[in-house]
């Protein structure tokens, strides 16, 4: 065991039913209770001042890692400063096993709110949090019990070659414990980044995604390189590592190495954005989100189809919102040769105009198309901003005021009708 943690079980047991040991728990309860008035006292000050520059969401989350975080930490303090204080006139076992037990507390909070702030919310950010928890507290119980030197020092004895490197396990959990905080440090500073850049009304949407994922990609390389450097492996044997993932990128995945790279040109060429509507493959509908390696696609009927970035690149695409979000629909419409064709014309314009979702500029239109077999064929073109909301309602609302007003004014919509003759012969 750790001389150091064996002292003050020592002092703990010595100590347990003395003054000292009283004195220990008052110094404790008295810092809880200053941190917990401390950590009102700033989180008031904190959330006025987070909401007057952040979001609400954001100040939400501001607040809930100080509250989380703030309390352990003052706590700690004044326990640590307690302990400082009173170690040259009695035994401060109690407030050094504190210290520990705070210390531990704190990292599990600081770390949780990390995780909350990089991972959207979801069952697996619950697992994740429980199991960052639950290895924290066994970490600090295999130290506070003198098992975990032991446990090291078996790890350290299991040895074995990669190559001509001589490694043991104790240096391969040390390696992957680094990758994964250096990883997890990265993400957490290219969040800070994406979250400034994402409030950026200087750059297009599309270039404040793709700077995001370069940013995101960029810190999760520098922190694997770090990781394996801090635990002595040496980098240039990546080399033979890039080389193999070349040759699997351009064989066995070069369909989603195409679909990544079709996503970046999307996002820089700007021939595709978040909100346009467009047609690909028989589905209609609007970009709802644009990933590295596929595009979102909300259909009219609320469904949403998932197509891969290399569909736009390879085929073609209609985009009805490239340079104009207007959209012109279309309304045949038939009436009978013995009607009013100048009247029809204006009902058809002002039943139009009746509806809020046309656009007045360019204004609707009424064109004669032909004169039919059964009727005088007619078109009325009408504009909409809002091609994305669909245009079956609207159509049915003009047709049934067209419907009305045909009706009052006496405007005939033929159908075919066919006169038979019997001939008899004797």
């Amino acid at each position: 065991m750790n001389p150091e943690i064996q002292t003050i079980w020592q002092e703990i047991r010595g100590d347990i039913s003395s003054a000292a040991a009283v004195w220990q728990f008052a110094i404790i309860a008295v810092a809880m209770g200053v941190a917990w008035l401390i950590n009102g006292a700033l989180r008031s000050y904190v959330l006025k001042r987070v909401q007057e520059n952040r979001p609400i969401e954001e100040a939400k989350l501001a607040i809930g890692g100080i509250n989380r975080a703030l309390f352990p930490l003052t706590t700690l303090f004044f326990v640590w400063m307690s302990k400082l204080i009173l170690a040259d006139f009695q035994h401060v076992g109690l407030l050094a096993l504190a210290c520990r037990l705070l210390l531990a507390m704190a990292a599990i909070r600081l770390i949780v709110y990390a995780v909350r702030y990089i991972f959207p919310p979801s069952g697996l950010l619950k697992t994740l949090e429980n199991v960052i928890s639950w290895c924290v507290w066994v970490l600090l119980a295999l130290h506070l019990t003198g098992y975990l030197s032991h446990i090291s020092e078996a790890l350290e004895d299991i040895q074995f070659n990669i190559g001509k490197t001589p490694v043991n396990l104790l240096l391969i959990l040390q390696g992957i414990l680094t990758v994964v905080a250096t990883l997890f440090i990265a993400l957490w500073l290219s969040r800070l980044i994406e979250n400034k850049l994402m409030r950026t009304e200087d750059l297009s949407a599309n270039m404040r995604v793709v700077m995001v994922k370069l940013i995101r990609i960029f810190f999760m390389a520098i922190a694997v390189l770090i990781a394996l450097s801090a635990v002595g492996l040496d980098i240039t044997l990546l080399s033979v590592f890039g080389g193999a993932l070349g040759i699997g990128l351009g064989f066995g995945l070069q369909k989603i190495a195409s679909n990544y790279v079709s996503g970046f040109i999307i996002l820089l060429d700007k021939s595709m954005q978040i909100g346009d509507v467009i047609t690909t493959e028989n589905h209609y509908g609007v970009v709802t989100d644009l990933r590295s390696r596929y595009m979102v696609l909300r259909k009219l009927d609320g469904t949403e189809v998932v197509i891969p970035n290399e569909t736009f690149i390879t085929s073609s695409v209609i985009n009805h919102s490239f340079t104009d979000r207007k959209a012109r629909v279309q309304m045949p419409i038939q009436i009978s040769y013995e009607s009013n064709l100048e009247l029809a014309m204006r009902l058809m314009l002002k039943a139009a105009t009746m509806q809020q979702r046309v656009l007045k500029d360019p204004k609707p239109v009424t064109y004669i198309i032909a004169f039919g077999e059964n009727g005088i064929d007619l078109m009325m073109h009408l504009w909409i901003l809002d091609q994305e909301e669909g245009s079956m309602e609207l159509k049915s609302s003009v047709y049934l005021d067209i419907w009305h007003a045909f009706k009052e004014n006496s405007i005939v919509i033929p159908y075919p009708q066919r006169e038979v003759h019997l001939v008899s012969r004797q």
